[in-house]
C-alpha cells in the first residue's frame, strides 16, 4: 500500500500507543526513513476501537487528504480540541 504525502511516496506502518490505540507512521518507500506520524494520542478522548485522531496541522498539513485518498481512513466523523488545534477523528478503513 503506497501513500503520496507531499514529495514522498510512503508506506503506512501501524503501531500501538501504550494505551493500545492505533498509531499510523508514514515510512519513506525508498529508504525506510520516518516521514511523519499521522496520528495523535489523546488518552482522555473517547474513541471506538477502529477510530484514530489525525494530526493534520503544522508539518503534517495535508496528511488527512493523503490518508483518505489511499483509503486508509474515512472522512472525519467529528473533531476534537487538543488545546491549541482541532483534530479530525476518522474511522480506520484498513485491517492492521
Amino acid at each position: 500500500m503506497s501513500i503520496k504525502f507531499k514529495n514522498w511516496n510512503c508506506e503506512p506502518q501501524f503501531l500501538q500507543y501504550s494505551n493500545k490505540r492505533t498509531a499510523i507512521r508514514l515510512i519513506d518507500s525508498r529508504d525506510g526513513d520516518t516521514i511523519a506520524v499521522a496520528t495523535v494520542n489523546l488518552p482522555n478522548e473517547k474513541l471506538n476501537d477502529n477510530e484514530v485522531i489525525i494530526k493534520d496541522y503544522s508539518e503534517n498539513e495535508g496528511i488527512l487528504q493523503s490518508l483518505q485518498s489511499a483509503s486508509i481512513i474515512s472522512e472525519p466523523l467529528r473533531y476534537v480540541e487538543t488545546g491549541f488545534v482541532t483534530c479530525p477523528v476518522c474511522t480506520l478503513l484498513t485491517e492492521i
